[in-house]
């Protein structure tokens, strides 16, 4: 399974990368919804994990709709440590918050259960 992580601290993505990869998962990353996006024209994820705030023009609910227009059932977790943003729902989705890299790893092996 592969997983891009689109976070724009860059310890917090390394240490969300780490805990995932150390899971044995394929990872791929993202510091701004611009990188994000030029994953999308790849297909190559099977989950999307953003951080609710991120810097630039394209938000974190605009990287899970255009994922999904390539493919409508992706799943996303919605990640942030301390936000006062309450999530646009979008369908399949999940919000941790507060969150550690542990959190993240849980989240991900749940939708990977699901899907087996």
């Amino acid at each position: 399974m592969r997983i891009l992580v689109v976070e724009d601290d860059a310890l917090i993505r390394e240490f969300v990368v780490e805990a995932l990869r150390e899971e044995r998962y394929d990872v791929i990353h993202a510091a701004n919804g611009e990188e994000a996006l030029a994953w999308c024209g790849r297909r190559v994820a099977d989950v999307l994990t953003t951080d609710v705030r991120l810097p630039g023009g394209i938000d974190r609910w605009q990287i899970a709709e255009r994922w999904r227009e390539h493919n409508p059932g992706l799943p996303v977790i919605y990640a942030t440590g301390l936000s006062p943003i309450v999530p646009r729902p979008v369908s399949g989705s999940l919000t941790c918050r507060p969150y550690h890299p542990e959190d993240i790893v849980r989240a991900v092996r749940r939708l990977a259960e699901d899907r087996a």
